[in-house]
């Protein structure tokens, strides 16, 4: 065959493979059964923890300009041989899988979605792929990621791993730019990206491109993947992050890599628009009901402004922030998926407690207003947010109230259904009347400030008041 001929076979095979390896939709029954879970679950714990703890968003004593913790080599240009120099004293004695997971449990999380591997390409498990992992590159030498794992199995806590599938700032090869910017994504010939990527696509060190991209998605990239689902136990989420630079033949080697686990789930940050995965993944914020399309979709989000640890950021959110958002969350039917960022030694920052403290609390009462429910199907309400479930032929709904009536009324306007029960979760049975609309007799003052959350068992289905959203929503991407 001579070498034209081959080439257009050669192309051609290619090509019938990328038809049938880009990722199919699998049959809605299979697929609600293996989401069941994840849709149930509500809550989960992010953590961004690695070497760039040590640098708590401070470069030779100058606050990072811009950009969560985890970004400083990157935002900063810090050469790859001084960041893993650094790296070389990373010495987690303080780290505590168990309480983090226990605490995780308490707060109403039921899963857990860690770094195994962030954009600066170092590993917090033992990885055969590179020697940038936490057993040969740091003062620590133990896999963080297996302690992790049996502490989720103790506690009944689901385990996934966040990973960056194509960026990667130490081992050559990996994109350092922001080129996914440039396919699917908003506002592709911005001056702004342009400015980012003109030089080298981002690289600053030139041991970054001793590799070819194709090379590090081989030698590296997955290899650690399969690592990753071959020993730790069962993995729930694989949380991609992010496409840059991706090809679908890379990404089809990345989902073949998964296949030891078949009933894992992923998110849509493999590669666009091919690989949608099962989750949609807005970042840093709530998306409202016009948004919403209809696909499962998980809020990622921090307790302050950073992802890693960032010794100088104050800017704290609220527990009444926090625990509203969740509620608000749920009641469109999302998943709430909040960050915690560990110092270098493994403790947590005491905001960070102190906040999954108070949750756990208000969740210890409230708890069954969250897990397991489904969106709204009332219009919505100025004084809270409300969340489902359906029993058999009847309905339960949960009136999470921000505002106390003053006037001790509250009312959900044109909800008609026959009330067989109504109580406040943690308290005592409250009166009803139904004309027009449904009036709760609430007492004098708010039993708790934050959310109070009262159940209506209801006869019959409720009718869906709101109006299937046509919008899209769109993914964050992790800074």
């Amino acid at each position: 065959m001579s070498a034209k001929k081959y080439s257009i076979v050669l192309a051609a095979l290619l090509a019938a493979n990328l038809a049938g390896a880009q990722e199919a939709p699998r049959p809605d029954a299979a697929k609600d059964k293996r989401m069941k879970w994840w849709r149930e679950a509500r809550f989960g714990m992010f953590i961004h923890w690695g070497v760039y703890s040590q640098w708590g968003g401070v470069y030779h004593g100058h606050n990072q300009a811009r950009g969560g913790a985890e970004w400083i080599m990157n935002r900063c240009k810090i050469p790859v041989a001084e960041y893993q120099e650094r790296a070389k004293s990373f010495n987690p004695t303080q780290y505590n899988p168990d309480a983090w997971v226990k605490m995780a449990k308490e707060a109403g999380m039921k899963y857990i979605v860690i770094t195994a591997k962030h954009h600066d390409g170092f590993a917090l498990f033992d990885s055969k792929a590179s020697q940038w992992d936490i057993t040969d590159a740091t003062a620590y030498k133990k896999d963080l990621l297996k302690p992790l794992a049996e502490a989720c199995k103790k506690y009944g806590v689901k385990l996934g791993f966040y990973y960056s599938q194509a960026q990667d700032w130490n081992n050559p090869g990996g994109s350092v730019g922001r080129k996914e910017m440039r396919e699917g994504w908003p506002n592709p010939d911005s001056a702004k990206i342009d400015a980012y990527t003109k030089d080298h696509s981002g690289h600053w060190d030139p041991i970054q491109e001793t590799k070819t991209f194709d090379q590090y998605i081989d030698d590296v990239s997955v290899p650690q993947v399969k690592e990753l689902m071959s020993n730790y136990g069962d993995i729930a989420v694989l949380w991609w992050d992010t496409p840059t630079a991706m090809t679908d033949e890379a990404a089809i080697k990345l989902q073949d890599a998964l296949k030891t686990q078949p009933n894992i789930i992923t998110n849509d940050r493999l590669k666009r628009p091919n690989f949608p995965g099962d989750t949609k993944t807005p970042e840093q914020k709530i998306p409202s009901l016009a948004e919403l399309d209809g696909k499962d979709w998980e809020t990622c989000m921090t307790m302050n402004g950073s992802w890693g640890y960032k010794s100088w950021d104050n800017n704290w959110k609220s527990t009444e922030t926090l625990i509203r958002n969740l509620v608000d969350i749920a009641s469109k039917g999302g998943n709430y998926l909040l960050n915690i960022g560990p110092k270098e030694d493994g403790s947590l920052p005491h905001e960070t407690i102190d906040r999954l403290q108070q949750i756990s609390k208000w969740m210890k009462t409230n708890q069954e207003a969250i897990h397991a429910t489904k969106a709204s199907p009332l219009a919505p309400v100025q004084w809270g947010r409300v969340t489902r479930k359906d029993n058999g032929a009847n309905t339960t709904l949960y009136f999470s109230v921000f505002e106390w009536p003053k006037d001790g009324k509250l009312t959900i306007p044109g909800l008609t259904n026959k009330v067989v029960s109504a109580k406040i979760l943690g308290g005592k049975s409250v009166k009803t009347a139904t004309a027009k609309d449904l009036v709760i007799s609430l007492p004098a003052t708010a039993p708790d400030a934050i959310a109070t959350v009262i159940r209506v068992d209801l006869k019959g289905k409720v009718a869906n008041a709101n109006t299937e959203s046509k919008g899209k929503m769109k993914s964050g991407e992790l800074d």
